[in-house]
Order: structure tokens, then C-alpha cells, then sequence
């Protein structure tokens, strides 16, 4: 699957997956758009988009926590990445290794 084969949503974006390489761990779920997918492909780090924030930001810039990719990949679909990182540190803006660690339960 080629970039141009993608499919973003109205607004332009894309959501995605970011998995630990090796560990397959998953870290985080962001948003990229066209060009923050490109930034990612050229330098080799996570570039996303901030919904919030209407701006790009790359992972890790501020707290020295740059996510390294190893890998990146499309669903069957094309509309959802998956970039595979060494991720040095926290993923969380909250200062945990991943954003998931709200476990909700489930009944069986």
C-alpha cells in the first residue's frame, strides 16, 4: 500500500496505533494528517497532529523522550497506522509508560 492509497477522515486525519517494536506493547493513539505521516517518513521520529491544539508537535521533543520508528504500517483498510517505535521513556503525557493503564473490567 502506497501513502496515496491512505484514507483520512473529512477533517483530514488519520488515527494511529503507537506499538513498542519489541515488546509489542502498545503505547498511544494519535492522530496524524498527511503531512505529520510525511515528517514521521522523513526524520525517522513520531510527528503527529493536535486535534486540541491545531498544531503539529513531535513525540518526545520536549522531554527528551524521542519515539524512534522501526516500522509503519496500514490496516487492510488503509484508514488506521500502526508505527512501531523504541519509545525510551514515557508515552504519556501524564508521565506513564503508556497511556493505557485505566483497566475497565470485564464481566463474563
Amino acid at each position: 500500500m502506497t501513502t496515496d492509497e491512505l484514507k483520512f477522515d473529512a477533517q483530514g486525519l488519520i488515527p494511529c496505533v503507537v506499538q513498542q517494536y519489541d515488546t509489542g506493547e502498545v503505547l498511544m493513539v494519535a492522530w496524524m494528517n498527511a503531512e505529520s505521516l510525511a515528517l514521521t517518513q522523513q526524520t525517522g521520529t513520531t510527528w503527529f497532529w493536535s486535534r486540541s491544539r491545531q498544531e503539529f508537535w513531535n513525540k518526545g521533543a520536549t522531554s527528551g523522550n524521542m519515539q524512534q520508528v522501526r516500522e509503519l504500517w496500514a490496516d487492510c483498510d488503509g484508514d488506521t497506522l500502526l508505527v512501531k517505535v523504541d519509545s525510551p521513556g514515557p508515552a504519556c503525557h501524564t508521565g506513564a509508560r503508556s497511556c493505557f493503564f485505566n483497566e475497565l473490567g470485564v464481566e463474563a
